[in-house]
């Protein structure tokens, strides 16, 4: 029974069409014929959390971000590659932590792997590595790395929204590592 279920999966993802269609889009779903893209994106922030499952206690904190991002691919799935600048913004106490102390910006690179597209809404993945300004206690490090997982809707060729999921951590490069974790949306414009 076991194989059947491998030999009727290989069969349904590799007809022809549908891979295209639903996973690993061959147009770019990120930035289609343009070659550079900006965007914005504001994100509420929540005390510890993955991405899966995600982050549940929301705190009075927040990021905001600029993007200029370029098309790239990875294995030839579309993907984009970007330079952030976030700043975050903490505003009062909330389980135990005083989040104003951890209003820093942040400098980060990172890459986003279109996982599929569907008419005008696609979904991808990211991963990125960048600095904050200042080490502090709830990350002991510089040094931050940063996943994504984003939800997006095409308006037009030029103009986009997106929903997302952000984790920073050191990924235990120090002794502390409580990250960041925020939900989000963004705006993209094409050119």
């Amino acid at each position: 029974m076991k194989k059947l279920y491998i030999f009727l999966s290989v069969i349904f993802l590799y007809t022809p069409g549908w891979a295209e269609t639903f996973i690993f889009p061959k147009t770019d779903p990120f930035m289609g014929r343009y070659q550079e893209q900006i965007s914005f994106g504001i994100g509420q922030g929540f005390d510890t959390g993955w991405l899966i499952p995600p982050p549940t206690r929301p705190v009075p904190f927040y990021i905001g971000t600029f993007t200029y991002s370029q098309p790239t691919t990875f294995f030839r799935i579309p993907a984009r590659r970007s330079i952030n600048l976030s700043e975050t913004l903490g505003l009062g106490k909330k389980y135990d932590w005083d989040w104003k102390d951890y209003t820093i910006p942040i400098i980060y690179l990172s890459e986003d792997i279109a996982l599929f597209r569907y008419n005008k809404i696609y979904g991808a993945v990211g991963a990125g590595v960048g600095l904050q300004a200042q080490e502090n206690e709830r990350l002991g490090s510089k040094l931050l790395f940063q996943f994504k997982i984003t939800f997006g809707y095409n308006f037009n060729e030029r103009w986009a929204t997106e929903l997302f999921i952000q984790h920073f951590s050191n990924a235990n490069t120090a002794e502390e590592n409580h990250s960041y974790a925020f939900y989000g949306i963004g705006f993209t414009r094409n050119y």
